[in-house]
């Protein structure tokens, strides 16, 4: 399974990372660089349809999806043209992310950031704040009751509220149980890639009042988004779309505001 080889190969970066940047090294970074997430919970409640944009050079089911590959040029492309947040792959094998676009992106755009990556351990959390995320996203999939609590609990200690992706009934009751707040369905399966477009439709009726919801992956037209948001969801996270556009802002501008 792929997902078993993202995993093994996530661990053994994160075994690394905590030798050439030790937890107390990051500590000391945000003691010397004061910290103040931005409110992304804030901006997906807001009305209308709000697009959480991914920069994004590859997938393991797609490979390299964007040759010409530009994470800043590309993050400020969609400030100008409306997305609401945005979302930053940082996994670096398997799509070709780096957590230095975070603190990049960070510097020069003021849009709330995500940190999209394989979440495991309490250090990507603090790695994660000491980057400039004002969110990250936790897979329950990947992830037991009581060690997605725990991510949970670790993240809003630094005032970060996660994004809690699902992709089933069983994930939806773990990440309810766990408290999340913010719930993202994924059409993707994990396990094989496959997708289920329909899933989201299912799913948003079992969700408590209160939360916000995301759908995620598969959607290309402003039909699929208002489809959606009239079911209940809150935001909606793109990533290949616009990265297969030669023109990633009049993509954008053409779920926004058609013509």
């Amino acid at each position: 399974m792929i997902l078993d080889s993202i995993l093994e190969r996530k661990r053994q970066s994160i075994e690394r990372a905590k030798k050439d940047f030790p937890l107390e090294d990051l500590g000391r970074s945000l003691a010397y660089n004061p910290y103040t997430p931005r409110p992304f919970a804030d901006m997906l409640a807001k009305s209308g349809l709000n697009i959480i944009a991914e920069v994004k050079k590859a997938s393991p089911s797609k490979g390299v999806i964007r040759e010409d590959f530009e994470p800043l040029a590309i993050a400020q492309e969609y400030e100008q043209h409306g997305a609401s947040a945005i979302s930053v792959l940082t996994e670096e094998h398997f799509f070709l992310g780096n957590i230095e676009y975070l603190s990049m992106i960070r510097r020069f755009v003021r849009l709330p950031l995500l940190r999209k990556d394989f979440i495991i351990d309490s250090y990507q959390i603090v790695e994660s704040a000491a980057y400039g995320a004002d969110s990250l996203l936790l897979i329950a999939a990947i992830l037991s009751k009581k060690e997605l609590q725990n991510l949970i609990a670790k993240s809003r200690h630094f005032g970060i509220e996660p994004l809690v992706e699902i992709h089933s009934k069983t994930e939806l009751l773990t990440a309810i149980a766990a408290g999340a707040d913010i719930i993202g369905i994924n059409h993707r399966n994990l396990e094989d890639f496959n997708m289920d477009m329909e899933l989201a439709k299912r799913l948003i009726p079992l969700i408590p009042n209160g939360k916000l919801i995301v759908a995620e992956s598969g959607l290309h037209e402003r039909e699929q988004l208002e489809d959606l948001r009239a079911c209940g969801a809150h935001a909606f996270l793109m990533g290949e779309f616009f990265m297969r556009q030669d023109s990633i802002g009049a993509a954008l501008d053409s779920l926004l505001c058609p013509q």
